[in-house]
């Protein structure tokens, strides 16, 4: 089948399919229904919603979900659209769903940030070579308008980095325990009471689900294919409300990052770094006031400058919004003629290793109170390569924050370090750990954004 409608024909109804009918599949539904004449008038055509594809179609749902369209055999429903829209979310069916899509001629919106991380390559081949749009702004960052920008409006210039907070569900805990003082356990429970978090938060607070997000807009920002399986990745679940409140001490934000930049192997090879971390965020930087469970993404490109996008980054209707822009893109496309993007690959840089990563750290560690220590500390991070910003010392008697040493021969000494890398960092905290007069080491975590 071919993309675009019949010549003879410029107006005739436009077939779309959704598949999946949970949260953000109930408001594309309501979307569709409710805006049909708005959207028509964007299209240059009708949007006939001919089946929403469910795996019980006896299960009672929205009333704006006509029973009627409800179908369990999802493969036939694809066959008899033009443009099909998955809110399905995961591996299979997913994948095997838009690929028959695709060979029966349809344009595909898709939401599925897992599927386009682990095999996104495979869906745009297949997109290309039928000659069909693969639209996918829902991916990332829900509402929130960034995979268009970066995949078309800044693709006359050279990105250099992506910060972006992208899991909302992360940021509202972590915003909990800096303004209330909860533990990690007691702030993702209330994330869950208000639907920002599953019953299993795995893919949350482990950095799963932004990691996914980071290879995709790594993917796209650099022009280069990145997988999941190439996103060091590092959740939240180590943070404490000590490392919290710390952070506000010394200037700083808790937040889980994705982060995408260009980069340089020991060698000097050029190449990518696609990392998913805490990391600490000076207070002065715009994405330290993103508070509760909104998200937002700061690129930086060469001619642009610095950029930010924001708003919320999940629910039903934000992510939907996203997913009907696509709809009316790839629709006018079918209409008017023409196709949107395609995947570009071409620089194929390497993907380089964690170790290779440089930035920031600040380093929390408990050492005995006497004179020289920090003389042999220091001397440990030189040994590596480490150079030290700024070092702040307190006696462990003083801290507030402190209840589980005995005071007066403790200090808590807080060190943080010009840009490392991570090897070289990985190195000094083993040796540090192994000097006699370090009691522990309370935590090490990475400064980004400075």
């Amino acid at each position: 089948m071919t993309a675009t409608a019949p010549q003879g024909d410029r107006h005739a109804p436009l077939r779309v399919a959704v598949l999946g009918c949970g949260v953000v599949g109930t408001e594309v539904v309501r979307l569709l229904t409710t805006q049909a004449e708005d959207l028509a008038a964007r299209v240059g055509a009708p949007l006939q919603l001919v089946g929403v594809a469910v795996r019980d179609t006896t299960v009672e749902r929205d009333p704006v979900v006509d029973p009627a369209l409800l179908t369990a055999d999802a493969a036939e429903l694809v066959t008899r659209a033009d443009v099909v829209v998955e809110v399905l979310g995961g591996i299979e069916p997913a994948r095997s769903l838009i690929l028959r899509a695709i060979e029966h001629g349809a344009a595909v919106v898709t939401a599925n940030k897992a599927l386009l991380a682990q095999d996104g390559p495979t869906l745009y081949a297949a997109a290309d070579a039928a000659g069909v749009d693969l639209y996918f702004e829902a991916a990332v960052a829900g509402a929130i308008p960034i995979v268009r920008p970066v995949r078309e409006s800044l693709v006359g210039d050279k990105i250099r980095r992506v910060l972006g907070i992208v899991n909302g569900t992360t940021n509202y805990v972590l915003d909990k325990m800096a303004t209330e003082g909860l533990d990690l356990e007691q702030a993702v429970k209330e994330a869950q009471a208000l639907g920002y978090a599953e019953a299993d938060p795995t893919a949350d607070v482990e950095g799963y689900d932004a990691a996914a997000k980071a290879a995709i807009l790594a993917s796209l920002a650099f022009h280069t294919r990145v997988s999941l399986d190439d996103v060091d990745r590092e959740g939240i679940t180590a943070l404490t409300a000590d490392d919290v409140a710390w952070a506000a001490r010394t200037g700083h934000v808790l937040k889980l990052l994705a982060i995408a930049e260009r980069g340089q192997a020991e060698d000097g090879t050029p190449g990518v770094q696609v990392r998913v971390h805490p990391a600490l965020v000076p207070a002065s930087h715009p994405l330290a006031g993103v508070r509760g469970a909104f998200n937002a993404v700061f690129v930086e490109a060469e001619a642009a400058g610095e950029l930010m996008f924001y708003g919320r980054g999940a629910g039903g209707a934000p992510t939907a919004s996203a997913v009907l822009g696509d709809v009316v893109s790839v629709a006018r496309h079918r209409v008017l003629g023409g196709r949107g993007p395609v995947e570009s690959s071409y620089a194929d840089l390497p993907v380089l290793p964690a170790e290779a990563a440089r930035t920031r750290y600040q380093m929390r560690l408990d050492v005995v109170d006497r004179p020289g220590v920090l003389a042999q500390v220091a001397a440990v991070l030189a040994e590596h390569g480490v150079s030290i910003e700024a070092v702040r010392q307190t006696p462990v008697g003083d801290d507030p924050l402190e209840n589980s040493l005995a005071a007066g021969d403790v200090a808590r000494l807080v060190i943080t370090t010009h840009a490392a890398t991570e090897r070289a960092l990985r190195g000094t905290v083993e040796s540090i750990e192994g000097l006699d007069v370090v009691r522990r080491v309370l935590s090490v975590l990475r400064v980004e954004g400075a």
